[in-house]
């Protein structure tokens, strides 16, 4: 078996893969501060909930843009697992060239989601992640990631929102029954749920637009991805697990295959 781990800045998301098959996958936060004991037991505790044995786990492949939980998270995976696990760094094979101009700037994430959704969906494709930050990269039909937008998320907004202005309050990130709002919460959801939607409209159709490319697929992912991909019709695929399978689809390109 293999374990495709994503670390971001919210949560650190498990996929446990049985070949092609994603077995399951799991949650644990990133904000909270680990040793590589504690990392090691809540790991193999998580699995062990879900009736897969750690020593079953014959690889591991990370892709992280949280550098302070790397070495407690590795070494971890090396002290509780035997194992050294493949990192998602330049120099490893993804099948996607970098063509931006500091390729060394593109997060794993961003590229193992290009990764995931250029072997399922093909070129040109328009990749859109809807995690702490809302990111919109575009692959041409040759597996070349050319272009990135980063905007705020959803959540970011909504904090800023509640931090910084005394009177709003602390809530739930969801769409109202409609955009005419009449009281403070729901004027809150209306404004970042469908300002969400308006930027997503906005910047998949200009950059489609300028890059001259056609028959575009626009595929989304990441928590709040299927609440905003409900409400457009420029999302043409919702797909929660694109992270994990790109993650999967890049290990099966390295030399070093299911070897502890």
């Amino acid at each position: 078996m293999l374990m495709a781990m994503d670390v971001g800045n919210t949560n650190i998301t498990i996929g446990v893969f049985k070949y092609e098959k994603l077995l399951g996958s799991f949650r644990m936060t990133t904000k909270m501060q680990r040793t590589s004991d504690e990392f090691g037991v809540t790991i193999r505790d998580i699995l062990d909930r879900n009736d897969i044995s750690i020593n079953d786990i014959e690889d591991v492949i990370i892709a992280s843009v949280v550098p302070a939980v790397m070495h407690s998270l590795v070494s971890a995976i090396i002290k509780y697992m035997d194992i050294n696990p493949i990192l998602v760094e330049p120099g490893i094979k993804t099948g996607i060239k970098i063509m931006t101009e500091n390729p060394a700037q593109i997060g794993a994430d961003r590229i193992v989601d290009a990764a995931g959704a250029f072997e399922l969906y093909g070129g040109p494709v328009l990749v859109l992640d809807f995690g702490t930050a809302t990111t919109y990269d575009l692959v041409d039909e040759n597996g070349g990631f050319v272009a990135g937008v980063t905007a705020p998320g959803v959540r970011i907004s909504a904090k800023a929102l509640w931090e910084d202005a005394a009177k709003l309050p602390e809530i739930e990130i969801k769409k109202p029954k409609n955009i005419l709002a009449r009281e403070t919460i729901s004027s809150m959801q209306a404004g970042l749920v469908y300002g969400q939607i308006g930027q997503t409209e906005y910047i998949v159709k200009n950059m489609i637009q300028e890059s001259g490319y056609e028959n575009v697929k626009v595929v989304a992912t990441g928590g709040l991805g299927s609440m905003i991909a409900q409400n457009t019709d420029c999302i043409d695929v919702y797909d929660p697990n694109l992270t994990l399978q790109g993650m999967r689809f890049i290990y099966n390109k390295q030399t070093r295959k299911r070897k502890k």
